[in-house]
């Protein structure tokens, strides 16, 4: 028989949803690393036109995952969507390295795409079903750690395998395919998640009162992750132009994202303090000014770095900080849900993100352009933010127990 205990969440569970985020992590860049092997052998057929278009494809497959799984996750549990999601994803990854040529390649990258699209909502709602109210916050973020930690993990890992690319696919899915039972054995399951009622549906995001709430978290996803794919796609280029050296291009990317870990351990605690639509819409701003003042070129090297670390500290957490304010403003039943079309939606703006960059250094413009146009992005989001109310509408607001019911019989 079922048991259930009220107790706070064991330390276990947080780290492998911190594993599953990493996952994430490694399909953002993974496809980057290998492009360059690719087009200069021309293997599978590669081009310039065709690594554009499974780039793009890959990215429409995340973003359609993201949208249709998270009604599913939340009928029929978080767990399970996780076991079948990473599964398919780590079974589609590993069949990329033995691509026969560009065509599958891209089409296992889509496929591959719609699984691993609903990881990432669904463990962030999974990580708020665990944890009480008072440090939702605080978990997100650091759960989203594991984002850049996986991505940065492949970039150091592509290193030293590159130029043999079907390797990285091979540790990526068999990577996948390791943490499938521990999902399966060792990740409890929020009671609930199972005893919600009533069931989610699409609708609830648009009907009253949660218009509103739904109109605005989806444009400020957009804006937020339109800045991030963008810097994370054309930082060094927009560096080279700005007048840097290749070499500093390059640890200036790192160095953003380095800030970006940094700044995700102090969103959340600061957020949790402070309110998290407030941080927020500050966070927004902080990266605007930022983003703005990258634009002008510094002679002191130093000063560069220091600025560019600064910077990542604020663009990324931000992004995260909307995830987090998602989780307070939609009851249980629906919160995967919500998630994942914020996620797809937001999807959208990384896709768009680096074709404007990507416009503009064609056109000879990028720097400063890129940073004016980045900043304006982020006030955007400010202004999406600022619609928003601060908490869950009154009426149907769920409060989060002291601490998380966990069905020890898994």
């Amino acid at each position: 028989m079922t048991s259930t205990v009220s107790r706070p969440p064991a330390l276990w569970p947080l780290l492998l949803c911190w594993v599953i985020v990493a996952l994430d992590g490694f399909d953002l860049v993974v496809l980057g690393t290998v492009i360059p092997t690719l087009l200069s052998t021309k293997e599978l057929g590669f081009d310039p036109a065709a690594a554009t278009a499974v780039a793009t494809a890959g990215l429409v497959g995340v973003g359609i995952g993201a949208l249709t799984v998270g009604p599913l996750a939340d009928r029929h549990g978080r767990r399970l969507c996780l076991v079948v999601c990473v599964t398919v994803f780590s079974v589609l990854t590993l069949a990329i390295a033995v691509a026969p040529n560009v065509f599958v390649f891209g089409l296992l990258r889509v496929l591959a795409g719609l699984a691993l699209g609903a990881c990432l909502p669904v463990t962030i709602a999974y990580v708020t079903d665990l944890m009480p109210s008072a440090r939702a916050g605080k978990a997100t973020t650091l759960t989203m750690t594991g984002y850049h930690a996986g991505a940065v993990l492949t970039a150091l890992l592509a290193i030293a395998v590159i130029p043999d690319w079907r390797v990285l696919f091979l540790i990526g899915g068999a990577a996948g395919l390791v943490v499938v039972p521990l999902i399966r054995f060792l990740l409890p399951e929020a009671r609930r998640e199972r005893d919600a009622a009533p069931r989610a549906t699409v609708r609830q995001l648009v009907a009253r009162p949660y218009l509103t709430i739904s109109v605005g978290v989806w444009v400020a996803s957009f804006m937020g992750l339109l800045v991030v794919y963008g810097l994370n796609t054309w930082m060094p280029q927009l560096m080279k132009d700005a007048g840097y050296g290749s070499t500093d291009a390059l640890g200036l990317l790192l160095t953003l994202n380095a800030g970006a870990v940094t700044g995700l351990v102090l969103a959340g605690v600061v957020a949790d303090r402070a309110g998290t639509k407030r941080v927020a819409m500050a966070w927004f701003v902080l990266a605007a000014a930022l983003l703005a003042f990258l634009s002008i070129r510094l002679e002191d090297v130093t000063m560069v770095y220091v600025a560019v670390f600064v910077t990542g500290v604020f663009v990324f957490s931000a992004q995260v900080l909307v995830y987090a304010f998602i989780t307070q403003l939609y009851p249980p039943e629906v919160r995967s849900t919500a998630l994942g079309f914020a996620a797809g939606i937001g999807r959208l703006g990384a896709i768009l993100g680096p074709a404007v960059t990507g416009t503009l250094v064609s056109l000879g413009l990028a720097y400063p352009g890129g940073f004016y146009v980045f900043a304006a992005t982020a006030l955007l989001a400010v202004g999406a933010l600022a619609v928003i109310p601060a908490r869950a509408p009154a009426a149907v607001a769920t409060p989060q127990p002291a601490a998380a019911e966990v069905d020890v019989a898994g």
